[in-house]
């Protein structure tokens, strides 16, 4: 029979006491182990720097805070990695001893490169100033020589030397690696570059002399005395050509003139002695008749105008119609009021000839040279009928015959409404002297004759007894007595009554006016 294990109270508290004990000794040995080493190595540091002395480098004007347990100043910037050129100054000297607490100058020389008279001179100094500088190398600077600095003017005076500014670190720092990071570079090299001046003669009309320059060629060399050029003018030698000391440059000044042509204004400047040679210079030609004020041989002088007048011909034609006239040619086959045309009208035609003369496009002349009659014109004749044919009408009062049919525009009027006043003399007297009274109608003696007997369909027969002012062409003014007046406004036909009147009294063409709407 198999029996499980107990275990007792007492027991397991002896194992939980014991685990406790263990985990206090390892924390209490782990503790100590590491309050062991920071002991030591603060008592290392403690001694290091028991052994070790402050120094001070001061490169270039900037302070730096070492510590160093080297004894010269050599072994020291040895110990830094600091490399000391040939024309550097180290105060004190590089085998002096170090005993604590001193102060290392070391001020670092510049390279130059001095250009002058053709030459390139390489040095290192330690000179603030262009001035200084150039005695070093020997160089003398004439008045009117120019200094460049790195290729920008400068002057004797002007600072070259000296290291690049850089913000000032202060402390201690026991570590030599971090030297590169904190000493500023050396200086770059500075380049001088003397250019010499040499004698110039220039002749340029009143301006006469000698003056001194630096440039390069004859064109600089006038730039930076302030000599302007203009169009036209002429220098010799060219503005090209490489100054020497001693060459005579001549400026022969060109004259301002001003050419009026084509509707331009040109401005500008010449050498020409005539006013011909100038339209040559300037590529103007003159073609034909035009015209040069003044002339080509004329000289040219300052300021001088000179006008071109464009002078064209040109042929041209025009033509003018010629109206043809209309005739009226009577026919008597045709009936009365009937038409035909016989004959087409053509206007002619004449032509003439110009020759027309042009200043600057403006036309100022015009020559007839010929004129002649290119085409007859051609009358229009209208054949117009002469024949009367007697016709009845069936009207409520009866038949009536009738020889003529006219359209016309029919109106009505009184004895009131004829314009004249009751009291005036001729009140109510129509224009052949007739008492006005219905049946009297106001008409054109050109278009119906009076006395002309006639049928106005809704009116009934009238006489013409009366003209009126407004009564012109077609027209018809139908009377009526005060108390039976019938308002009129219309077309209507209008039947003339036989007999007709004899032939030289009848108008055979009857106007158009007004016409029917």
């Amino acid at each position: 029979m198999n029996q499980t294990p107990t275990h007792t109270p007492g027991r397991f508290s002896r194992i939980l006491s014991q685990s406790r004990n263990m985990a206090r000794w390892l924390w209490q040995s782990g503790l100590f182990f590491l309050l062991a080493m920071v002991i030591l190595f603060g008592g290392m540091w403690i001694i290091y720097q028991g052994t070790t002395v402050p120094v001070l480098l001061v490169v270039d004007g900037q302070p730096f805070s070492f510590r160093t347990r080297q004894t010269t100043v050599d072994s020291f910037l040895q110990e830094l990695g600091f490399q000391v050129e040939q024309f550097d100054v180290v105060i004190p000297a590089r085998d002096a001893r170090l005993a604590g607490g001193e102060t290392i100058s070391i001020q670092r020389s510049r390279p130059f490169v001095v250009e002058a008279d053709g030459e390139l001179t390489r040095l290192h100094s330690h000179a603030e100033r262009a001035g200084t500088l150039l005695y070093e190398a020997g160089v003398d600077v004439g008045a009117y020589d120019v200094l460049l600095v790195d290729g920008q003017a400068a002057s004797l005076d002007t600072l070259i030397g000296g290291p690049a500014a850089i913000p000032e670190k202060k402390g201690t720092d026991a570590f030599t690696g971090r030297l590169s990071s904190r000493i500023p570079p050396r200086a770059t090299s500075v380049r001088l570059t003397v250019r010499r001046a040499v004698p110039l003669y220039i002749h340029d009309g009143a301006l006469q002399g000698q003056i001194y320059t630096t440039a390069a060629t004859v064109g600089e060399a006038l730039l930076d005395q302030g000599i302007v050029l203009y169009l036209g003018d002429q220098v010799s030698p060219n503005l090209g050509r490489r100054v020497s000391a001693g060459l005579h440059v001549y400026v022969r000044r060109s004259m301002p003139v001003e050419i009026l042509v084509d509707n331009r204004r040109i401005r500008t400047r010449t050498q020409a002695g005539t006013v011909g040679e100038l339209l040559t210079q300037v590529g103007i030609a003159l073609i034909g008749k035009d015209r040069v004020e003044p002339s080509e041989t004329t000289s040219i002088e300052e300021d001088a105008s000179i006008r071109i007048t464009r002078v064209r011909e040109e042929i041209t034609e025009e033509e003018e119609l010629i109206p043809f006239e209309t005739v009226w040619e009577p026919d008597s086959g045709l009936e009365i009021d009937q038409q035909r045309l016989h004959q087409p009208g053509e206007a002619g035609l004449t032509k003439r000839r110009f020759r027309i003369q042009y200043e600057n496009d403006q036309e100022v002349a015009r020559l007839l040279e010929d004129e002649w009659l290119d085409r007859e014109p051609q009358t229009k004749i209208i054949n117009y009928g002469t024949h009367i044919v007697a016709r009845q009408l069936e009207t409520q009062a009866g038949v009536v015959e009738y020889w003529r049919k006219v359209r016309v525009l029919a109106t009505s009027y009184t004895a009131a409404t004829s314009g004249k006043e009751p009291d005036h003399p001729e009140y109510g007297i129509t224009y052949l002297g007739w008492q006005m009274h219905s049946g009297i109608v106001a008409v054109d003696p050109t278009v119906i004759g009076l006395r002309s007997h006639m049928y106005v369909p809704g009116y009934g027969q009238g006489v013409a007894g009366d003209t009126g002012g407004a009564i012109k062409g077609r027209r018809v003014d139908l009377g009526y007595d005060e108390d039976n007046l019938v308002l009129w406004y219309k077309w209507v036909d209008v039947y003339l009554l036989t007999p007709a009147p004899a032939r030289d009294e009848i108008r055979w063409v009857l106007p158009n006016w007004p016409r029917e709407k």
